[in-house]
């Protein structure tokens, strides 16, 4: 049958988030708090784990965001509100 798989990552100046989930169900995030990949899922399903190496993917992935996040502020920065 079809699933629907979904990955998110996203970032502010202060925080950010890199999920990865299957079906509706969060199968691994990055606690960047506690600097490591976490993977909430139940007992009583097969397991599933992220190949080594997710984690330090997810802090490289927060990195290039920020640095877009920045050069978009700074390309949008004289774009007035209403044309």
């Amino acid at each position: 049958g079809l699933h629907v798989d979904l990955s998110i990552t996203g970032c502010s100046d202060s925080d950010g988030e890199e999920m990865y989930s299957l079906d509706g169900e969060e199968l691994w995030f990055a606690d960047f708090i506690n600097h490591r990949g976490v993977e909430p899922q139940p007992s009583f399903i097969d397991h599933i784990s992220y190949v080594e190496g997710t984690y330090e993917g997810a802090v490289a992935n927060q990195q290039v965001c920020k640095q877009n996040l920045k050069t978009i502020r700074e390309a949008m920065k004289d774009i007035p509100l209403e044309n």
